[in-house]
């Protein structure tokens, strides 16, 4: 299968967890949804209209996680606006702080050091037998490096670039058992793991994994969640040392060869 991947880096991220209320919680890494409107972002398109065209029935989605991640709460000082007020005639106005303010909590990913370190992901993309097509335009815009709008991760101020786009083969890993243990570099779906494996020794450190709900496919020109992804990912960036009941993909990148899984399979 072909696959395409690149490198998305920033230094912060939020991933608005969509049944938060007044508190902005974050995704730790970017859910399916979102890798779909940045590569949306790239092609150009409108604005909820590749719902259908990017879903999971045409094109397959994962991530990797390349730098250690945290996350931690910020305050957002919004002004309170009760009343409209007419600016025309006096210049006290909500709109001039006289409301008053409001904080909010909100959740920020950035990588361990603020000072120096970024937040960077690798997301690997490859079509369905259904989205040859839609994958053609991806990787036009992705190789040619012509971005049509500028991606971010996650909301408008956190900007991010794309960087080391590379397309290869992968191959199903087929010496693949369900009783012994892989090592996969990704995210992964928590339905395809049988056991997952600790070991201090294995990375030289501990692996912090998480595992969270996310959403995945979205019905067809609305923001209504039809779908969603149970994954489990590693916020310290070691791969994870699984027992699966589906093969991992072997990819050939040009620092070495990695395990993945898609986020939807």
């Amino acid at each position: 299968m072909e696959v395409l991947c690149f490198k998305i880096s920033g230094k912060l991220a939020h991933f608005r967890k969509y049944y938060a209320n007044n508190t902005a919680f974050s995704f730790t890494i970017p859910p399916r949804t979102t890798l779909m409107g940045m590569v949306a972002a790239a092609m150009g398109l409108e604005r909820d209209s590749y719902y259908e065209l990017l879903a999971s029935e045409n094109i397959h989605f994962g991530v990797r996680v390349l730098t250690p991640l945290k996350k931690s709460f910020h305050r957002l000082n919004f002004l309170s606006i009760k009343t409209l007020g007419d600016l025309s005639k006096k210049m006290s106005s909500d709109f001039r702080g006289e409301g008053g303010r409001i904080q909010t909590p909100f959740e920020v990913v950035s990588g361990l050091d603020l000072r120096k370190d970024e937040v960077v992901y690798q997301i690997f993309i490859s079509p369905t037998e259904n989205g040859g097509k839609i994958f053609e335009n991806i990787k036009g815009h992705f190789l040619n490096g012509n971005p049509v709008f500028n991606v971010t991760l996650g909301i408008a101020n956190f900007g991010a670039s794309i960087h080391d786009v590379f397309l290869s083969e992968a191959i199903v890993n087929r010496e693949f058992t369900s009783d012994s243990y892989s090592i996969v570099h990704s995210a992964i779906p928590t339905d395809h793991v049988k056991d997952l494996k600790f070991d201090k020794g294995d990375f030289g450190s501990y692996n912090l994994v998480e595992e969270d709900m996310m959403p995945g496919d979205f019905v067809a020109n609305t923001r209504e969640v039809r779908k969603m992804n149970q994954l489990l990912f590693s916020t310290s960036a070691n791969p994870l040392r699984v027992k699966l009941n589906t093969p991992a993909i072997k990819f050939n990148l040009p620092e070495g060869e990695i395990s993945f899984q898609f986020m939807d399979t």
